[in-house]
C-alpha cells in the first residue's frame, strides 16, 4: 500500500522549484502517494511569524542569493536570481493546481513547465494567458483550469489548506509532512529520503 505524503508549497516559491524534480523523484522511487497542497505564502507567514522577503534584515536577503546560487549548482539548474516578473501573485497559478485535483488531473506536468516559466524563462506566471498556455502544453485544459481557478470552490480549498497547514506546524514552502512530521524546505529532500529508506516511525516533539 502506498504511503501518503503532503506537498505544501507555492509557484512564487523558488525554493519549491527547487525542490520539486527531486521531491517527485523519491515520489517514484518510494511510490508516494501526493497530497498537493498549495498555499498563500502571505497568509501563511502572517501567521506563523515569518516575514515576506522585502522586509526581512538585509543581512538575511543577501544571504538568500548565495544559498539560491549554491542551490542552483548543486541541483544542476539554471535559473535568474531576480527574475523580470517575480516577486508575482501565485493565487492564480496555485488555483490552477487546485483545479486539476478537483477535475481529478495530474498536476505535475503544469508543475514541471510553471516553475521553470518563472525562474528560468522569467515569464509572468501570475497572468492568465501564460496560465493557459502553460497548462494546454503539459496536456492540461489549460482554458478551463484558469477561469475555475478563482471560483469560491477553489478558493474555500485553497483557505483549507492554509488552515492544514498551520494544524500541521507548517510555516514555510515547500514543506513535506509525511506521517505528522514535517520536513520543511528543499534541503531537507535528502532527509526525508533517508527517512522513506529507513521505514523508521515519524519523529515527534518531545
Amino acid at each position: 500500500m502506498s504511503r501518503s505524503i503532503d506537498y505544501y508549497f507555492s509557484l512564487p516559491s523558488p525554493w519549491a522549484y527547487i525542490g520539486h524534480k527531486p521531491f517527485m523523484e523519491l515520489v517514484k522511487t518510494y511510490d508516494l502517494k501526493v497530497n498537493y497542497k498549495p498555499v498563500f505564502l502571505g497568509e501563511l507567514f502572517a501567521e506563523t511569524g515569518g516575514l515576506p522577503l522585502g522586509k526581512r534584515h538585509p543581512v538575511r536577503q543577501r544571504y538568500r542569493f548565495l544559498e539560491l546560487q549554491r542551490w542552483r549548482e548543486k541541483r544542476g539548474l539554471n535559473f535568474h536570481l531576480k527574475p523580470k516578473n517575480w516577486p508575482f501573485d501565485g493565487r492564480l497559478a496555485d488555483g490552477v493546481v487546485l483545479a486539476a485535483l478537483e477535475a481529478g488531473l495530474d498536476p505535475d506536468p503544469f508543475l514541471r513547465l510553471a516553475f521553470p516559466a518563472a525562474w528560468e524563462n522569467e515569464e509572468n506566471v501570475g497572468d492568465g494567458a501564460v496560465l493557459v498556455r502553460l497548462a494546454d502544453e503539459a496536456g492540461l485544459p489549460g482554458k478551463q483550469l484558469v477561469e475555475r481557478s478563482p471560483s469560491a470552490e477553489i478558493t474555500a480549498k485553497y483557505e483549507q489548506n492554509q488552515k492544514d497547514a498551520q494544524a500541521s506546524d507548517v510555516f514555510g514552502s515547500p514543506a513535506y509532512v509525511l506521517d505528522g512530521e514535517v520536513f520543511w524546505g528543499q534541503d531537507r529532500i535528502e532527509l526525508l529520503g533517508d527517512a522513506l529508506k529507513s521505514g523508521r516511525a515519524a519523529y515527534r516533539q518531545p
